[in-house]
């Protein structure tokens, strides 16, 4: 396990196995952020580094041995460019020290936000070898030191974010053999007790007789049975209350609706969404903010199979509404629609879902971008606010209300799909409004891309999992804490 620990030791003279440092830009070569270290190599560094082609522009990266000059055999050298914010920092941190896997000590002084430098250290030394038998990999680095000014308090809201993070990119990776709804209800039981959460979980039973008919019918083609968790947290001093509902489809085969197989092999992070809201109620708690926090697990496994729904099915959702499923691989809105009406009912502040909804979102945003729908502007606008705090792209989306007639059906109160691709990303969102309360405020934030990096790690974000919105979560309880 990876811990951070701040010092204001001199980088210089730091013992440790390798020092990183930032670099600037500069007219007579990479400007270092680290005092003295310029000298400490004779004057030589800025011009060795520009003679391999380091200029310190961001993402940089570049290793050198320091041969004595300094206490630390290794120089990583990483650009910043001219003035980093908070996520350029976490950024360059991360990138720095997955370079050094196999490393047990490394030393960050990259001046600026303490904070943010110490989580994107945390989040970069990540690697999930649980499976790995063959020794190929390499640990990351375990013990991190970020030299500057700050306290104690700084370093442990870094390890907090980053447990909760690492332990969503764990569950996005787990192959669906080891994660099925069951499964994730008993890790979040187990976890949720040793933060101190109040857990609930509902099995198959307890969901029909309940009325859940969205999350029953989704998951009654699996062997695997559907769950529902809920979690909670309280504080003695909250004015506020906020609910998150998660959509957990543990694998998404697409149902009957069967995906092509090019668009299902990393269909195992179809349950990102559900691990951002348990990885948020995790750090909430864990933080000890003043909120009130509620999340919700809806967690189902969608399987063809003789027991499966079908195209042209209606379901009875916990609202009372019906609806007509005409594509069965539409169905995260179903179990969420479930789980926004039953968290409407612990009377919150704001319901703000999370999912992997749909590739409509990949095609309008890309893969690093969510979409963020609202029935409040002001709401829209402080998840987006509270995501780019966070480093966590994200974009304000608008729900026109003319796309609300393509969800018509014939024989019940709402089609689970428009017949038309256009704004499909939108006509989910229009779909889940329908299942809000009058009065109650709710966001919508659509991250199948997001949720899982398909391509190469970069900055501190792995290949596979990334844990995507979780710190968003935990940015907005912190929000509604002070508020």
């Amino acid at each position: 396990m990876t811990t951070v620990r701040l010092n204001s030791a001199d980088p210089v003279s730091f013992d440790t196995d390798a020092l990183i440092v930032g670099f600037h830009p500069g007219s007579e070569g990479p400007r270092a952020t680290a005092d003295g270290l310029n000298a400490a190599f004779g004057g030589k560094l800025a011009a060795t580094l520009a003679a391999i082609g380091f200029t310190g522009k961001p993402g940089e990266l570049a290793k050198i041995p320091s041969f004595g000059a300094i206490t630390a055999p290794l120089l990583v050298a990483i650009g910043l460019g001219d003035e980093p914010d908070a996520e350029a920092l976490r950024r360059a941190a991360g990138s720095a020290v997955r370079s050094l896997a196999g490393t047990a000590r490394a030393a960050l002084a990259l001046g600026g936000d303490a904070e943010a430098v110490s989580l994107g250290a945390l989040l970069g030394a990540y690697d999930f070898a649980k499976y790995r038998t063959n020794g190929e990999g390499k640990a990351p680095v375990a013990d991190l030191t970020v030299l500057g000014s700050g306290d104690d308090a700084v370093a442990e809201r870094a390890g907090v974010l980053a447990d909760s993070v690492k332990l969503v990119r764990d569950l996005v990776n787990t192959p669906p053999s080891d994660l099925w709804p069951a499964k994730f209800a008993e890790i979040a039981e187990q976890e949720g007790a040793k933060a101190g959460l109040t857990v609930e979980v509902l099995d198959e039973k307890q969901l029909k007789d309940g009325g859940y008919g969205g999350i029953v019918g989704v998951g009654q083609g699996s062997a695997n049975p559907p769950r529902l968790v809920r979690l909670s947290y309280t504080h003695p001093e909250a004015a506020k209350t906020l609910a998150y509902v998660g959509k957990g489809i543990t694998f998404d085969s697409g149902g009957l609706s069967l995906k092509p197989s090019a668009s299902m092999d990393w269909m195992k992070s179809d349950m990102g969404g559900a691990g951002a809201v348990f990885g948020a109620l995790l750090g909430i708690a864990r933080l000890g903010l003043k909120v009130n926090a509620v999340g919700y697990l809806c967690l189902a496994e969608n399987l063809p199979s003789g027991t499966a729904q079908r195209p042209s099915d209606v379901l009875t959702s916990y609202s009372g509404k019906t609806v007509e499923v005409l594509d069965t691989d539409a169905e995260g809105r179903l179990v969420l629609m479930d789980g926004i009406a039953r968290a409407a009912e612990d009377n919150p502040d704001l319901i703000v879902d999370v999912a992997t909804l749909t590739g409509a979102q990949i095609v309008a945003l890309g893969w690093r971008t969510a979409g963020v729908m609202s029935n409040d502007d002001d709401v829209r606008a402080l998840v987006v606010e509270a995501a780019g705090a966070a480093g966590e792209g994200a974009w304000g989306m608008p729900l026109p209300e003319e796309l609300r007639n393509g969800l018509d059906s014939p024989i019940a109160d709402i089609a689970n799909l428009q017949p038309e691709r256009w704004g499909s990303m939108l006509a989910a969102g229009i779909f889940l409004k329908e299942f809000v309360p009058e009065g109650v405020k709710w966001a919508h934030i659509d991250m199948a891309g997001p949720a899982f990096n398909k391509g190469e790690a970069h900055g501190y974000t792995p290949k596979g999992g990334t844990g995507s919105t979780t710190r968003t979560l935990i940015g907005l309880a912190e929000r509604h804490a002070s508020a």
